[in-house]
């Protein structure tokens, strides 16, 4: 695995920046990602938005992925599902690791945790590598 490889590949995605991800661990078919919670960008019950837990979580699977397959491998998500179990208030810890590497379908488990350790949602993200 390239690290360095991967962290100039996700400088150079806008939402990325966007949204403040912090690398915090990058290893074989696993990446942990701190993301700030911005209150400008809440949801309708002043929460961390599900929309922006399910990007972090998407962009988490997908460097994941780039561990295994090379930082400059043609990936794309074919489907992705979150199911939400509690509000979050805080910043996100989201945890995500490849279950399979296939020939061409890499299937990821991902964790998102509210700074005090609280579980908040768990998602399923499939990627496709194209190429």
């Amino acid at each position: 695995m390239d690290e360095k490889a991967i962290l100039d590949r996700v400088a150079r995605i806008p939402i990325a920046k966007t949204l403040g991800f912090e690398l915090l661990e990058l290893s074989e078919g696993r990446c942990v990602l701190h993301v700030p919670r911005d209150p400008k960008l809440d949801g309708i019950y002043e929460s961390f938005h599900g929309g922006l837990q399910m990007t972090a979580a998407d962009s988490a699977a997908a460097f994941a992925v780039l561990t295994l397959t090379g930082a400059e491998a043609l990936i794309t998500t074919t489907d992705m599902n979150i199911r939400f179990l509690a509000k979050c208030v805080s910043d996100i810890r989201v945890e995500a690791r490849v279950e399979k590497l296939g020939r061409s379908l890499v299937p990821t488990q991902v964790d998102i945790y509210a700074v005090d350790g609280q579980k908040v949602a768990i998602a399923q993200v499939t990627y496709m590598r194209l190429g």
